[in-house]
């Protein structure tokens, strides 16, 4: 049972409150107490994370929140200055916060991101943003921004995982801003009450709405941001020793009542024999939402394994959990923004089938518009299967109808870049190589052909290189820069 937040073991006894248990468990977190597998992962995450925010300072709409968030003030607070930077683009005058806001909105703002896909959150577009704004206000050790890292991918898996019914608000935002908030207080090595006190700011700060989602507009991307913003003042003011509601998390109006259906934060904090939740998060292969991932993989299987083409394609239809036919199934449609297209599986299909992949350069205007594509696009359907688990992703089925009379059908257990079907070195570089070069930072570099894999490899390196660096952001920044 559980009583004013106090999480009971089986036999009655008090295990603790559940502020207490995530501010103790983010606390403690020590790089070199992780085993391989944990410290990999965390390791991946990162280079994965840079790569697609490098990408994102040329994503729709970048320039334009850039200089918005300019606008806001220069270096200000406890030490930002000239150190923070912008993933791929200015460096010096930016503030933690402002940067935070910047880098986040990059990461998430093409859907490339990776993402938790039983907590439905997109952990790092948030804690990934923060901690880097932190480790630009002075040196950070890498092996305690590594841990840092984990613990707030923790918290907000866990708090993901804890929901027994599907978002109702956008989840990547609230849950990110408190586990942001966490992950900074572990770098910062602030005492408990202070961690705490962070934990209630940022529930005052918490908030995101689906509507975003529902119509396919780039305040998604604006809502991560302003989490891993509100986490940097949250951590602040808490440090500034201000007061903050102790029970951020379990009171009568803390963030399990307020934004979520049904949950079961007992459970989610009990699993203590399972894995670190940095190893459940999965890397896109796509820059799309994470639910059309499994329709386009099984296209992908179609258009290889039984040389399926547009000109022979009756019908695509992919029965799948009631998750996906939420989140991507919305129709194809003239007036498409980038971010409603991303999340747009039948359009996304129609791209994958006339032009082998869906690579970042293809979200241009003229293919939004084109009318080949949005003709085709009406012959793919998501179908919902009844599935009761409201966060499944899978698994799925493709059902395939051609003019030459045959009928395939294809079934996906599992997605590419899940942990349990993760890409490989090679794939993970040739994604980091296409984001590089899509933000510019290859061509910068002067352009030639495998530059942007020679850039990829080397931010690799330098991030497999962090846990014995003194100096994160020393490290990174030069590999992350666009010099013009």
């Amino acid at each position: 049972m559980e009583e004013s937040g106090i999480v009971f073991s089986a036999s009655g006894g008090r295990v603790a409150q559940i502020e207490e248990q995530f501010v103790a468990q983010a606390l403690n977190t020590r790089w070199q107490d992780f085993d391989r597998a944990t410290q990999s992962a965390a390791c991946a995450l990162v280079f994965d994370s840079l790569a697609v925010g490098v990408a994102g300072y040329c994503a729709a709409h970048a320039a334009q929140v850039s200089a918005a968030v300019a606008g806001w003030g220069g270096a200000c607070g406890s030490g930002g200055d000239a150190r923070g930077f912008i993933l791929g683009g200015a460096t010096g005058g930016w503030s933690p916060a402002q940067a935070a806001f910047v880098n986040a909105f990059q990461i998430h703002a093409q859907e490339f991101d990776c993402v938790h896909e039983p907590a439905v959150a997109h952990p790092m577009a948030t804690v990934c943003a923060a901690l880097l704004a932190e480790a630009a206000r002075a040196p950070v050790h890498g092996a305690d921004f590594l841990a840092a890292v984990i613990a707030g991918i923790e918290v907000v898996a866990t708090l993901g995982v804890a929901a027994r019914t599907g978002p109702r608000f956008f989840r990547p935002a609230l849950a990110g801003v408190f586990g942001s908030a966490l992950a900074l207080a572990r770098l910062r090595k602030v005492p408990r009450a202070t961690a705490r006190a962070a934990l209630g700011h940022a529930l005052s700060f918490a908030s995101g709405t689906m509507q975003a989602h529902v119509e396919g507009k780039p305040t998604l991307a604006l809502q991560v941001a302003h989490a891993a913003r509100s986490a940097v003042e949250a951590c602040d003011l808490a440090c500034a020793g201000i007061p903050a509601p102790d029970d951020a998390i379990s009171g009568p109006f803390g963030y399990l009542a307020l934004f979520e259906d049904e949950t079961d934060i007992r459970s989610a904090l009990a699993q203590t024999d399972r894995a670190w939740r940095v190893t459940e998060v999965s890397i896109k292969p796509f820059p799309t939402g994470r639910a059309a991932h499994g329709g386009l993989t099984a296209l992908r299987e179609a258009m290889v394994d039984h040389g399926l083409s547009a000109e022979n394609l009756v019908r695509f239809t992919y029965r799948a959990p009631p998750l996906i036919a939420r989140l991507v199934g919305r129709p194809a449609k003239p007036d498409m923004t980038v971010a409603y297209a991303r999340l747009c599986f039948a359009w996304l299909a129609a791209l994958q089938l006339t032009q082998g992949r869906v690579a970042l350069s293809a979200f241009t205007q003229e293919r939004l518009s084109d009318p080949v594509l949005l003709a085709l696009a009406q012959r793919f359907a998501i179908e919902d299967d009844g599935t009761a688990d409201p966060a499944a992703f899978g698994p799925g089925e493709a059902i395939v109808e051609c003019r030459d009379g045959r009928s395939i059908v294809i079934g996906v257990s599992r997605q590419p870049g899940a942990p349990d079907y993760p890409l490989d070195e090679a794939e993970l570089l040739d994604k980091a190589a296409e984001c590089l070069a899509f933000g510019g930072l290859a061509q910068d570099r002067g352009t030639r052909e495998g530059d942007a894999h020679a850039a990829a490899k080397a931010l690799h390196e330098a991030v497999l290189a962090i846990p014995g660096q003194r100096d994160v952001v020393a490290t990174l920044k030069p590999l992350l820069t666009v010099r013009r």
